[in-house]
């Protein structure tokens, strides 16, 4: 492969839109480097996307294991031209009814883990002058369609805004490094069966169907094509669903107005 073609590494890749968009990125001829906790998975995964992508068995949850990520990559093909900060997991328990431990994991594996990945990676675009930082979070960070992911929401809310600060940062300073925030809605993966508490599944059905205000779902597929066509164009936000940006509009022109019929 050309020596010339973009590293990209992908966090969160053994499964669901890490898994899709590294399938796709290696078609595209991107140099891969690949991480997840699952082992056998994330091996599979690396081996779909071509000769070229490298598995690191990561837990994003520590910063040193992310800074390993950086420096395996770095050792890999001397450069990082996209990071993907993507890894995530949902929850499905009330406000109420949430524990510390609860709370902690949903800021510990949604934000933190970016965190640790904005903060690896960064210097080393600030070195260059150059590259793309791009930030996986959700439409539920923005619009509360799905109360019960709780402090799922939450953290997503928390991503959106530290995404939103560290672009105005470098902005200033460094205009040649770009840093997007990738807001999907429902997607049709494994993670409702892997959210902590589990998905009400009436509620799910309602959501993937579009009902409640919502858009429908979309596949993986879709939606990895859609980071896919950033990296290639960036910009600073992307709603994958073109749906909800008209939504999220709606949303904050009168929050009250909206949360009110989303009760009708």
């Amino acid at each position: 492969m050309d020596s010339t073609s973009p590293v990209t590494v992908i966090t969160g890749a053994s499964a669901g839109i890490g898994a899709e968009l590294a399938r796709q990125l290696g078609r595209a001829g991107h140099r891969l480097v690949l991480a997840a906790r699952r082992e056998e998975e994330l091996r599979r995964v690396a081996t779909e996307a071509g000769d070229e992508a490298r598995p690191i068995v990561t837990d994003v949850r520590s910063r040193a294991d992310v800074e390993r990520l950086r420096d395996a990559a770095l050792e890999a093909f001397g450069q990082v031209d996209v990071w993907v900060n993507n890894a995530g997991r949902g929850i499905g328990v009330p406000v109420l009814e949430l524990t510390d431990e609860q709370f902690d994991e949903m800021m510990q594996v949604n934000v933190k883990s970016a965190l640790y990945g904005m903060q690896a990676i960064v210097p080393h675009f600030q070195q260059r002058n150059a590259g793309h930082l791009i930030n996986v979070s959700s439409f539920l960070g923005r619009v509360p369609l799905a109360s019960y992911r709780s402090a799922y929401n939450a953290a997503k809310a928390a991503l959106n805004a530290l995404t939103a600060n560290l672009r105005m940062d470098l902005g200033r300073t460094h205009p040649g490094i770009r840093v997007s925030l990738v807001m999907p809605g429902i997607v049709r993966t494994e993670f409702a069966g892997n959210a902590l508490g589990g998905t009400p599944q009436a509620q799910w059905n309602a959501a993937a169907g579009g009902r409640g205000g919502g858009p429908q779902a979309q596949t993986v597929e879709e939606v990895a094509a859609a980071i896919a066509a950033l990296i290639a164009e960036p910009r600073a936000e992307l709603y994958t669903n073109r749906a909800s940006a008209g939504i999220a509009k709606k949303y904050f022109e009168d929050v009250e107005e909206f949360e009110a019929g989303m009760g009708r």
